[in-house]
């Protein structure tokens, strides 16, 4: 199984500057590969202590001269709020300079003071995505760039540096909801998605990602990317205090930020999907809501977060994983510690079980 770290940079770190919080996450990034991480994933977001990651890419330059082995996904390049063009040299350039251990993953975005702040109708984020993903991926593929859409109008360009490697077989993207499930499907893409209810729950998306990625592609799908927020400590009731703490305020930071108490989303065209995730919450309530989200993550001590997952592979199958591992304001040497200690114990586990692609 590939095992993942996504940096969030969520700065609630009470007195610390931007510029000191990046340098104490990028420390913690770089220790990634020295933990056995398979791959170190950046999200990208703007303009909020949610996540201060306003370029993905240039996050994972930085990565990519600090560290020599692990791979560095995009997690990911929001398509909506990025030129085609400009996130296909990107790519290109840095795949080049890391000598091919970047992994490209899509998402389509869903807060609405981000596409605010960018001037972007949010109602037009489901055709700019479906525009621009297949514009990169060819791009990719054949060096050259183009496209005759009524958001991204391209003559025929030449991409430079020029794509040396394919990228159909490290292509990831963000399935939060059930249009875009079939979207990712038929994109060839590898399906993502972040752990919020038990996993029962998620399966009829990961079921239906199966189906249509085998009706587009003629062959089986790969595993499934599924994300926790995660904790590690080998004093149980340690690992359960501190997870109670920020765990539980890392998704009120997520409610926060995408105004799921708000429940607009069920108005906004291409998004109407996510009124049943409200729904949810509403009916279970917040508290209950909060005590929900925390007991599905895998935390614990070594051998707590290795029976979880366990579990989860009965319900499953194979998939692959990641974890955030520095979130909510949780202290820097904590997180360290946090990491070394899965490293030590989890990750050789996990890593040694066997994945095959989905029947």
């Amino acid at each position: 199984m590939q095992a993942g770290y996504l940096i969030v940079n969520q700065n609630v770190h009470k007195g610390m500057s931007d510029a000191d919080f990046v340098k104490k996450e990028m420390a913690l990034a770089e220790l990634t590969e020295e933990c056995g991480f398979d791959i170190c994933w950046s999200a990208e977001h703007h303009f909020d202590d949610y996540s201060i990651v306003p370029d993905n890419l240039q996050t994972l330059t930085w990565l990519a001269a600090r560290t020599s082995r692990i791979k560095l996904g995009t997690g990911a390049v929001i398509l909506p709020w990025n030129e085609p063009i400009r996130v296909a040299e990107k790519l290109c350039m840095l795949d080049a300079l890391c000598d091919g251990r970047l992994v490209f993953g899509i998402g389509r975005g869903l807060a609405r003071q981000e596409y605010e702040a960018f001037g972007i109708d949010m109602e037009e984020a489901r055709p700019r995505f479906d525009e621009a993903a297949p514009m990169i991926m060819q791009a990719l593929e054949t060096g050259f760039i183009e496209g005759d859409g009524p958001f991204y109008p391209q003559k025929r360009t030449e991409i430079r540096p020029r794509p040396s490697r394919s990228f159909k077989d490290r292509f990831y993207g963000v399935a939060m909801s059930p249009d875009t499930v079939p979207v990712v499907a038929n994109l060839g893409a590898n399906m993502m998605t972040f752990l919020q209810f038990d996993i029962e729950k998620h399966m009829p998306g990961i079921e239906t990602y199966r189906s249509e990625f085998v009706k587009a592609h003629n062959r089986p799908a790969p595993p499934p990317v599924v994300i926790d927020v995660t904790y590690c400590n080998n004093d149980a009731g340690k690992a359960e205090e501190m997870a109670r703490k920020y765990i539980s305020s890392y998704y009120l930071s997520v409610l926060e930020h995408y105004e799921f108490l708000e429940d607009y989303h069920r108005d906004m065209k291409g998004y109407e999907a996510y009124a049943g995730a409200v729904d949810i919450l509403k009916a279970a309530g917040k508290e209950q809501s909060l005590e929900d989200y925390v007991n599905v993550q895998a935390y614990g001590t070594p051998q707590q977060i290795l029976d979880k997952l366990e579990k989860r592979r009965e319900v499953v199958g194979d998939f692959e994983w990641s974890v955030m591992m520095s979130y909510a304001g949780m202290p820097h040497d904590e997180v360290e510690k946090s990491m070394r200690l899965f490293g030590k114990e989890v990750l050789p586990e996990v890593k040694s079980w066997g994945v095959e692609t989905a029947a």
